[in-house]
């Protein structure tokens, strides 16, 4: 059986490096690639995680959300993702999700989390990254704690993962309160009561 069936954490060599302002333009152009070989209905490709962050170090690894109309049409397409070096993975421990990896010269490069539309987890990763995109303090805080892991979990990028959740879910619960202030008082100031 696979580490996907198990559930257990993938154990790869953690390496973060500096921000690349190329991430910007290669997430652009692999967005489009997808767009281009999948045959199902994609409202969207996001880019996320620390590539999408400008300013702070990341794993060199570029990580999407697809929002997709109809979950199960992806498992119908997973040949045109394999055509473009894409290994599936299943859920890997998130229900309602298919998640893929991709590997460019041996090296993990690319993660693709699909979701249905109105899965949780799309809003939450997309908050989480404007979040940390316009608080460079909180996106400081993030690489610091990444940079601790690293030196913690230096072959073990799935321990590395596990140690930043409790983190991740904290930051979340602010980035969704940010969210909500940003939000405040948006709606029409000209309603009739």
């Amino acid at each position: 059986m696979t580490d996907a069936e198990h559930n257990t954490p993938e154990q790869r060599e953690v390496e973060l490096v500096p921000h690349n302002p190329e991430w910007s333009q290669l997430a652009d152009e692999e967005a489009q690639l997808i767009q281009d070989h999948l045959a199902i209905n994609v409202v969207d490709i996001y880019h996320i995680g620390s590539t999408s962050v400008p300013g702070i170090k990341a794993k060199p690894i570029l990580d999407f959300v697809i929002e997709v109309e109809n979950l199960d049409d992806v498992i119908q397409s997973v040949d045109a993702l394999e055509t473009l070096g894409y290994s599936p993975k299943g859920e890997h421990g998130i229900p309602g999700r298919q998640f893929f990896t991709k590997d460019t010269n041996d090296e993990r490069s690319h993660h693709l989390h699909i979701f249905q539309t109105g899965h949780p987890d799309i809003e939450r990763h997309l908050v989480f990254r404007d979040f940390l995109r316009a608080n460079p303090e909180a996106a400081r805080e993030y690489e610091k704690l990444k940079e601790k892991l690293a030196k913690r979990f230096p072959k073990r990028s799935g321990s590395y993962t596990e140690a930043k959740s409790d983190f991740i879910l904290g930051m979340d619960e602010v980035a969704r309160y940010w969210l909500e202030q940003q939000n405040f008082g948006k709606e029409s100031p000209d309603q009739d009561f």
